[in-house]
């Protein structure tokens, strides 16, 4: 099989492949990016019609310059293709008086952000059960909680963003592969090779953006990344829709909820965006794990009771349990929720992009930009420097 040499080569074409794609082919290199699926697609992380993104990050103060950014280019894209992409409907987190709100590796998400903001001068508001209830009757509070309200957060458009970024790499003149599989990728006599069910390459550069993917190409890995099962859930309205109760974005934020200071005790979700009449809600699961291969794609029955006993009966008003649809998404995480982006120790002319830990689409703009500046001029963009392969 004859091989191919690209200039750069994109493994994984979903929220950070689409990004770092776009950004090589902007700075007019030629850069070929292959996907085994159609993206966007609902195989692997990047889909379920909303992701929410803002600039306090209460997993930590190195993800901010990440999260700004990436606002700036979304905007910047929006522009450009005449497309809506992020709506920033406000967003609002919640915990309990004095108790611990867990998320992500972190014990003190709410503190973690109210700090983070106060930091970056981010605008924000601090509210109290009586202040939260009156400006969104929408939520059941039993009156001991305590809020941050981000005006500038809101949420992403997934589908959207990664169809808008690889529509924009084509226009700027990258070669994008569609229904091809990569079997391997392999270090021969200091080279990276990638051998597809279509090809083989040896690219001056390697990004591997596989998302779950990346343990089947980089075993290596292994002991590092957990791949785990996550369920996103759209429940049914029960009441009318009227001015007090509404779940539109003009009159809901996106919402993450410490309901109780347990580990499992949280839960997100966003506005009605569309006609359905349905409210997208989801919790993150950390015991089980998958593959991409043998996860179970179908939501049972019993999983859409019991998320709406536990998080949803008794919180949200007007929204009822039958679920409309719920379909599955795939996250890849490491033991602190951090991320996984470098070159690789042994292999220098191959690039990562992974774990993303289930909260990195927010930051995927800003990411493929910075990857795409590391892999044309070498060194390692400031906002990147925290995120390495190796620990320091």
């Amino acid at each position: 099989m004859k091989i191919e040499h690209p200039e750069f080569l994109v493994i994984g074409l979903g929220a950070m492949g689409s990004a770092t794609v776009y950004q090589l082919a902007k700075l007019g290199v030629k850069v070929l990016g292959i996907d085994q699926y159609t993206p966007p697609h609902s195989h692997g992380s990047t889909h379920g019609e909303t992701r929410i993104t803002r600039e306090a990050i209460g997993e930590g103060a190195q993800f901010v310059p990440l999260a700004r950014r990436s606002h700036q280019l979304w905007r910047e894209i929006e522009a450009q293709t005449a497309q809506t992409l992020f709506t920033a409907c406000g967003g609002l987190i919640l915990a309990r008086e004095g108790q611990r709100s867990q998320l992500h590796a972190q014990n003190d998400f709410l503190g973690n952000t109210i700090r983070v903001a106060e930091a970056f001068g981010i605008s924000h508001q601090r509210l109290n059960a009586n202040e939260i209830a009156a400006r969104f009757p929408q939520f059941v509070l039993k009156g001991d909680e305590c809020g941050y309200f981000e005006p500038g957060a809101g949420y992403l458009s997934p589908e959207a963003c990664v169809r808008a970024q690889l529509s924009l790499a084509i226009e700027h003149g990258a070669d994008l592969r569609c229904g091809e599989k990569v079997h391997r990728v392999a270090n021969v006599d200091g080279k990276t090779i990638v051998e597809t069910d279509r090809a083989r390459y040896a690219a001056g550069t390697t990004i591997v953006a596989a998302g779950p993917w990346m343990l089947q190409l980089l075993p290596t890995f292994a002991k590092k990344l957990t791949v785990r099962r996550q369920v996103l859930y759209w429940f049914e309205r029960t009441m009318p829709l009227d001015v007090a109760c509404s779940y539109l974005p003009q009159d809901f934020p996106v919402f993450i909820w410490h309901w109780r200071d347990g580990a499992d005790d949280v839960f997100y979700g966003f506005p009605q965006i569309d006609a359905s009449d349905a409210i997208k809600v989801a919790t993150e699961q950390h015991v089980s794990s998958t593959t991409p291969d043998v996860v179970e794609r179908d939501v049972k029955e019993a999983e859409i009771a019991n998320m709406y006993a536990t998080h949803i009966s008794g919180k949200l008003r007007g929204v009822g349990p039958h679920s409309v649809k719920a379909t599955t998404c795939l996250y890849t995480d490491t033991a602190d929720a951090n991320f996984i982006i470098g070159r690789l120790p042994n292999a220098q002319d191959t690039i990562v992009i992974s774990a993303c830990s289930g909260h990195g689409f927010k930051h995927s703009a800003a990411i493929g930009e910075a990857v795409a500046q590391m892999a044309t001029a070498g060194g390692t963009p400031a906002m990147l420097q925290p995120f390495s392969v190796m620990p320091p």
